[in-house]
């Protein structure tokens, strides 16, 4: 482990310390408050929880803090690029590492198409409001689900989100100046975001009707749709929205004082959106029933029925743009996971490659881009969003275990930030109360995706069963064929 350690602290040495608390907590709170609060609130509330859709963000936090506690001890134990992969290769080994860095494609890249489609789907109903309409053909998905009797399908959508994918290549030539830059262009989005989005709660609090919020938790039927499965099974699909502390704890190498600022990072990143995303959620579900919420832009949709046209135009550019920070958040932690893996010899070194100039892996974020970007043209957002999901449900639990094997292995190693209520020692591992419910939480999240698509097959439905094992034998292939000899 030593060895490793000393490998990857002398690997780090090409990027350049920049980031402070305050632009460690944007970083996350650029990330997480994107197509959680923006895009796929609406959609759980209308296929899931109804207006208990703050209860799924109430859940999902709950779950993400016991692992918000684990990421703050590693991220000031091990101030590594790489975050969750770096934690498991010096916690487990390479295989682990690997699988970790392969979930957290999942997390980072899939996230940014996820946002990405979310961000078309404003600036589709932006440009209908200034009597701009753009062909079906540039807007919507190679793969979308279509109708299919009382439930849907996926199937060829006949167009390519062209718009998605643009974005995507926008935000990488952002990062492509620099990281200074880019946190810069970065900070003054954040807090655009929050200013409409704390703008539409205030405003929009006069046009709740309580009756949209009645049931509040509506009757439960198959398959996760409402009652409290269909609460849970609306976490699970949320849960994605608060990888921005994981983008925190990856920045740990470009961080200035890694040990104190990334704890402060990815609490304030944790407490800052669970407030917003529940304040969003109450009143969009109050304004406009729960029913109607279920499409790509669903404030659009409650700022419309407010019947205020140049607020609704106001929050709609604001979402538009803040989407753009959520992007280039989403492709900064992707990049820096992949310069990671290639530091290690899992992926080819073009990915390590640090720029003299911009000193970042530019590359790498390059290629990075490209790849989001095929991905946003060509999937739906609801596919998008339960394999993100399911993603960071794994890598959670990897860094909750990581923290119980540090602690077995190296128990003296200087910790500055330690995961409170203590725990025992058994067999060699120390079991910490905290990263336990952490595991257990992040299992909480994942099965309902995995049973939903077991359930979709059953019916007929197998293809988004067949991209998720389809993705993780490819994954095998890969550290198989290529990063186990490396």
């Amino acid at each position: 482990m030593k060895e490793t350690c000393q490998s990857g602290g002398d690997a780090e040495s090409g990027l350049e310390r920049t980031l402070g608390p305050l632009q460690l907590t944007l970083i996350g709170v650029g990330c997480v408050i994107g197509a959680g609060i923006f895009v796929m609130t609406g959609s759980a509330a209308a296929t899931h929880a109804g207006p208990a859709v703050v209860l799924s963000f109430v859940v999902a936090a709950i779950a993400c803090g016991f692992t918000a506690f684990c990421y703050a001890e590693l991220a000031a134990t091990l101030p590594l690029s790489g975050s969750s992969y770096s934690y498991a290769l010096l916690t487990f080994g390479r295989f682990a590492a690997w699988c970790a860095g392969w979930l957290l494609l999942l997390e980072y890249g899939i996230a940014a198409a996820t946002v990405a489609v979310g961000f078309a789907g404003y600036a589709v109903a932006l440009l209908d409001q200034l009597g701009v309409h753009l062909p079906a053909s540039i807007t919507t998905p190679v793969l979308d689900f279509r109708p299919h009797g009382d439930t849907s399908r996926l199937a060829f959508g006949g167009g390519i989100n062209l718009v998605a994918g643009g974005a995507i290549l926008a935000m990488t030539a952002v990062l492509m100046r620099g990281v200074t830059q880019s946190f810069a262009f970065n900070t003054a989005i954040v807090l655009l975001k929050i200013v409409a989005l704390v703008a539409f709660v205030l405003a929009g609090i006069a046009f709740v009707d309580p009756a949209n919020l009645r049931p509040f938790v509506p009757p439960a039927r198959d398959n996760f749709e409402f009652g409290w499965p269909g609460v849970l099974r609306g976490a699970s699909a949320i849960f994605f929205a608060y990888v921005g502390f994981e983008t925190v704890s990856t920045s740990a190498a470009e961080a200035r004082n890694p040990q104190r600022d990334l704890p402060i990072g990815i609490f304030m990143t944790l407490l800052i959106c669970t407030a917003l995303y529940m304040a969003v959620a109450l009143v969009m579900t109050g304004i406009v029933p729960y029913a109607k919420l279920g499409v790509a832009d669903p404030i659009a949709v409650a700022v419309d029925t407010m019947q205020l046209p140049m607020f609704g135009f106001a929050i709609k550019s604001a979402a538009v743009i803040g989407l753009l920070s959520v992007l280039l958040t989403s492709i900064y932690g992707q990049s820096r996971i992949f310069y990671a893996m290639a530091r290690d010899r899992m992926l080819p070194p073009l990915f390590a490659r640090i720029d003299t100039k911009t000193r970042t892996p530019l590359a790498g974020t390059v290629w990075t881009g490209l790849a989001m970007a095929l991905l946003a043209a060509c999937l739906p957002i609801s596919v998008l969003g339960d394999l993100i999901s399911l993603g960071t449900a794994v890598a959670f639990a990897i860094v909750c275990a990581a923290v119980m094997r540090l602690r077995a292995v190296e128990p003296d190693r200087p910790r500055s930030f330690r995961v409170p209520l203590g725990g025992w020692h058994v067999r060699g591992w120390w079991i910490g109360i905290i990263p336990v419910l952490g595991i257990l939480f992040a299992a909480l999240m994942g099965l309902p995706l995995l049973i939903d698509m077991a359930l979709r097959a059953a019916r007929g439905d197998g293809l988004p069963l067949a991209i998720v094992g389809g993705y993780f034998v490819i994954g095998l292939a890969i550290y198989f064929g290529y990063a186990r000899n490396r």
